[in-house]
This record gives C-alpha cells, sequence and structure tokens, in this order.
C-alpha cells in the first residue's frame, strides 16, 4: 500500500525505440518499489512514450533523471517540462554505479588485468562529457588500470577510432542502438549496460532522498 507520507518519485528516462530499454526502465522501477515499501514510483519519458514526462508528473513530485551525466536533458529539459516538480541530480556520475559497472565487466569475462575503455553515448555539453571521464576515473581507481572514456556519437575521442579496443564498459542504462555499436566495435570483452543493477537502484533513491532533504529544509 502505498504511504501517504512518502513524496512519489518519478523516473525522468530519456527513451528509446528500442523496447528493451522500455524493460530495462520498469524493472529498475519494481527493484525501487521493492527496496523502499509504500513508495509511489512512476516512469515518464522524454522521448518514445508513452507515458510523456509531461503527462506523469504532479506538482511536488521528485523527478530523479535517469540519466548517466549532466547535460541539456537534465539541466534544462526536464525542469522546463515539470515546473510544479522538484528536479533531483541526474544518477551519474557516482562512485556507486562503479560496483554496476565492475560486476557487467566480470559477468562479460573480464580478466581484471587489461586497460579499459569505458563507452558512453556522447553528448554536445563539455560537462556531459566531463561527467564520462570522471566515472572512467572512478572505474581506474577501483580496477587499477587504465581506463579511457570514449563516445558513440557526440564527444573525443570517437570509440570507433580506438586503436582495437580490448575490453569495453559500456557507460549505459539500457540496451539499444548506442550498445549495439558498441558490441560492433571489435572488442573482445564488451560488458552489457548497467540495467536495472542494485546500486542504480541505490543511487536513485539517494537523489531522491537528497531532493526531499532540501525540500524539508527550505
Amino acid at each position: 500500500m502505498r504511504d501517504p507520507r512518502l513524496t512519489r518519485l518519478v523516473i525522468a528516462a530519456h527513451g528509446s525505440a528500442d523496447p528493451r530499454f522500455a524493460a530495462t526502465v520498469d524493472a529498475l522501477a519494481d527493484r525501487l518499489r521493492a527496496l523502499r515499501d509504500g513508495l509511489d514510483v512512476a516512469v515518464g519519458y522524454l522521448e518514445h512514450g508513452p507515458p510523456d514526462l509531461r503527462d506523469v508528473c504532479g506538482d511536488g513530485d521528485v523527478v530523479v533523471p535517469l540519466l548517466l551525466s549532466r547535460g541539456y536533458h537534465a539541466l534544462v529539459d526536464i525542469p522546463a517540462q515539470v515546473p510544479g516538480a522538484r528536479v533531483a541530480d541526474a544518477v551519474g556520475p557516482d562512485a556507486r554505479l562503479v560496483d554496476a559497472l565492475v560486476d557487467r565487466l566480470a559477468e562479460a569475462g573480464y580478466d581484471g588485468t587489461s586497460a579499459v575503455v569505458l563507452a558512453a553515448a556522447g553528448s554536445s555539453d563539455p560537462g556531459a562529457l566531463d561527467d564520462v571521464r570522471l566515472a572512467a576515473a572512478q572505474l581506474a581507481d577501483r580496477l587499477g588500470v587504465d581506463v579511457t572514456a570514449a563516445f558513440v556519437s557526440a564527444g573525443s575521442p570517437r570509440l570507433e577510432d580506438l586503436d582495437e579496443p580490448t575490453v569495453v564498459a559500456s557507460y549505459l542504462v539500457a540496451p539499444g542502438a548506442f550498445h549495439d555499436a558498441m558490441l560492433r566495435c571489435g572488442a573482445a570483452v564488451v560488458s552489457a549496460p548497467i540495467g536495472d543493477h542494485p546500486a542504480l537502484a541505490e543511487t536513485l533513491l539517494a537523489r531522491y532522498d537528497e531532493t526531499c532533504q532540501n525540500v524539508r529544509r527550505l
């Protein structure tokens, strides 16, 4: 039963024409409900809905951008679409997500010794690219190997321009065209996207809690 004392959490997802994306977001929402009994969790999409984020959000909701870096969507687009809601920081970068990246690499057969490329979709926003580079540095600290950030679309260096990467860690939320491109890069190991990993769910809840606490201080 929904706890009326809890502010609703709305996951703001970019969306994709690939049905695997929505399936991943739904699984993540279910994991949040299991972790926080009584919390009302909804999902809204910027593109490729329904449901459209504008139609889901109400005044006072806490909106958590399901984005792994800052950029236009997190800083401008989402706040403009939900003026009556409280918008949390994007989920990434965050040290907790390194747990998910390490687990996905292990599942893909990574031996723990080779250099790694952290591959992300990319962005025209320099701040978003810097966020990916920060995530690469966090992963390098954990693994104890060199980790280079690279991008599938906007950003430099491009994944396709690297000289035969051996191991690629996918800095993506869900499968889709970007992950398909990573699988074609020729690397011996390409990890799965983060998906509904518990670390991502915990980070979402942390962003929600931080925002609720900030509202209470006002």
